[in-house]
């Protein structure tokens, strides 16, 4: 079966994940998936998905945490799959931007043809839109670094519960002290954290 895109699956639930992976392997996509929002945004930075499905209540980062990543760093439009359907996370989920937001429990039937349909949508919006930038390699120049900054700021904010611009300082004083720039400090960050979470690492 050709395959349709690239799609990112996000959900604590390891039997969740292992059934929408199947499915959606079985309709023609091509599927990376992970069971928490930190290996979420690393996969998403190294994998370009063209789509994320993200559960919403997990350990650690949440989904509109994940969302609000792909959002505004990636260009990297999402949908969610959540039993919650409240109004504050409909609201959430509005305010974030999601191309569907589906109740659980679910049908892979169900499924499907709205993934088809935020394909279809993203094909609209990204047409007049420039490529995403490539993953950040080592010794890769400056200029592709940018997006280094806030992933490393937001696993700073999660491993050592900190606010935003506390974690910022962190990394700062930390570059001072390895006399680095801030982005290469982050960018050390970030790669030691993806060969933890590398295939056969864990």
């Amino acid at each position: 079966m050709a395959n349709k895109g690239k799609i990112l699956v996000v959900d604590d639930d390891r039997l969740v994940l292992a059934t929408l992976t199947h499915g959606l392997v079985q309709a023609g996509y091509d599927v990376i998936d992970a069971d928490n929002g930190d290996d979420a945004i690393l996969l998403a930075r190294e994998h370009r998905p063209q789509l994320a499905l993200l559960d919403i209540r997990m350990e650690g980062k949440s989904g509109f945490d994940v969302a609000a990543y792909l959002r505004d760093y990636l260009k990297i439009p999402f949908m969610f799959l959540s039993a919650f359907s409240d109004e504050e996370t409909i609201r959430q989920v509005q305010a974030l931007g999601a191309v569907a937001y589906l109740v659980k429990p679910l049908d892979i039937r169900q499924i499907v043809p709205a993934v088809e349909a935020a394909f279809a949508h993203r094909q609209h919006v990204t047409a007049q839109a420039p490529a995403a930038a490539p993953a950040v390699e080592q010794g890769a120049p400056a200029g592709l670094l940018d997006d280094i900054v806030p992933i490393a700021v937001g696993i700073a904010m999660h491993r050592f519960s900190l606010d935003r611009k506390q974690a910022l300082e962190k990394l700062q004083r930390a570059a001072e002290q390895e006399r680095v720039s801030l982005e290469e400090q982050c960018r050390r960050m970030v790669q030691a954290l993806e060969t933890l979470v590398a295939p056969g690492r864990l």
